[in-house]
């Protein structure tokens, strides 16, 4: 929508009032801009902490067997 086929006063309202609505939409877009690169964050933490923590459990498992083996050995 336009404000050429409006008065000179009415078109001026209208131009201020859009640009209003313009200023509350820019940091609408800003606060959807950090909210999808925190949530883009916690995605890509979540992630290495439960890759990091299957390591971890994989590794227990694996001295543990080695430690299970040793003990048989020593019988």
């Amino acid at each position: 929508m336009d404000a050429s086929g409006m008065n000179g006063a009415t078109a001026q309202a209208f131009e201020a009032m859009m640009q209003q609505k313009q200023a509350r939409l820019l940091p609408m877009k800003d606060f959807m801009a950090l909210y999808q690169n925190l949530e883009f964050c916690v995605n890509t933490c979540a992630d290495k902490f439960l890759k990091h923590s299957e390591r971890v459990g994989l590794r227990f498992s694996e001295q543990n067997a080695e430690m299970m083996a040793r003990a048989q050995q020593r019988r």
